[in-house]
């Protein structure tokens, strides 16, 4: 089993999107595993689209509406209820509790998801419990590290159904808070959606830094990273397994300013596979690259609907008041663009 997380510092990569349609394509190629997706961020988008997507099909529920339906009951069925049953008991897995009571089938809303992934949907609520984690993870308990079992949650929950499972994918949100800590610390290998702007070119950047410990400002930040905690404890620091270079359209043309960027980051990262080779899953740029196109209005359509790209229909769709025509070629070319992503998982 293997623990696959789509994280960028840097948000606005569109990396929720890549994840839904990873997971479903892949679910779809490999009908016989388990998949198991957890939604780690407190936005929930992911959630949203397995759940229906913006608009919902037919006579179903949107993904928000199913979402709070999972949110409501009591314990909440999401990542927030784990977390939430998890605070009287920080430092060791409570006994009597069932990860499998956090989970949802996807399909029985939104029967477009392929069958063999089950959610653990994400939770707004995080974002009230990310103090209380924080604090208990410095608390000072003798005989207890303290850090390293708040770390561990998702990891705990991971190890009661690793036998179930063939893959899980997590979600994880863009900063890099405790729960991000906790997404990442639990990972075997790190896809990181990148765009060809500034900002994606320093997040590239700043998540080096932040899960490897790489080109840190100071020496004297390596001691309270992220990187040297977990290897106190030895324990791995999540692979980077794929750079998805992502929404590349708007990008294209060798006399672009952005051309630069994306050749600084590929240079960047070269450079770390020649000096850092024991951090990535690949040995070179190439083998390691997946470039998508942009969707465009193909890609409105699914995300809207929740729909995975092998299950659109080619025709009219009615969004929000306006008509979209989609051909088959439309869906051929989305698919194209993310099997350079999905062969590689």
């Amino acid at each position: 089993m293997s623990v696959y997380t789509f994280w960028n510092n840097k948000g606005g990569t569109g990396k929720t999107s890549l994840a839904f349609q990873t997971i479903c394509m892949y679910a779809l190629e490999h009908s016989e595993e388990k998949i198991l997706a957890i939604d780690l961020c407190p936005q929930a988008n992911l959630s949203e689209l397995f759940l229906g997507g913006l608009l919902g099909n037919g006579s179903h529920k949107n993904g928000s509406q199913n979402l709070m339906s999972l949110q409501n009951q009591n314990p909440r069925k999401s990542i927030g209820g784990y977390f939430q049953a998890r605070l009287p008991s920080p430092y060791s897995m409570p006994s009597g509790l069932a990860p499998e009571s956090f989970l949802c089938k996807p399909e029985s809303f939104n029967p477009n998801v392929p069958q063999n992934i089950d959610l653990v949907a994400g939770d707004s609520v995080l974002e009230l419990q990310s103090n209380a984690i924080a604090t208990l993870a410095i608390a000072q308990i003798p005989g207890v590290e303290s850090w390293v079992a708040i770390i561990d949650w998702v990891k705990d929950f991971i190890e009661v159904l690793k036998e179930k499972y063939d893959h899980i994918f997590i979600d994880a949100n863009p900063s890099f808070s405790i729960y991000t800590q906790i997404a990442l610390s639990c990972s075997d290998r790190l896809i990181l959606p990148v765009m060809a702007d500034d900002s994606s070119r320093r997040g590239v950047q700043n998540a080096f830094a932040l899960v490897h410990g790489i080109n840190l400002p100071s020496p004297t930040y390596l001691q309270y990273s992220f990187s040297q905690r977990l290897r106190q404890v030895s324990r791995n620091l999540p692979l980077i397994h794929i750079i998805a270079k992502n929404r590349l359209t708007q990008y294209m043309g060798p006399a672009s300013a952005y051309h630069s960027v994306l050749t600084t980051i590929d240079s960047f990262v070269s450079e770390l596979i020649s000096s850092h080779p024991h951090i990535f899953t690949f040995s070179s740029l190439s083998s390691g690259v997946a470039e998508i196109r942009d969707f465009q209005t193909t890609g409105v359509v699914a995300f809207a609907k929740g729909l995975p790209f092998p299950r659109l229909r080619s025709g009219l769709h009615s969004i929000e008041n306006r008509r979209i025509q989609i051909n088959s070629g439309n869906i051929e070319y989305c698919i194209n663009a993310m099997n350079s992503l999905v062969s590689k998982i």
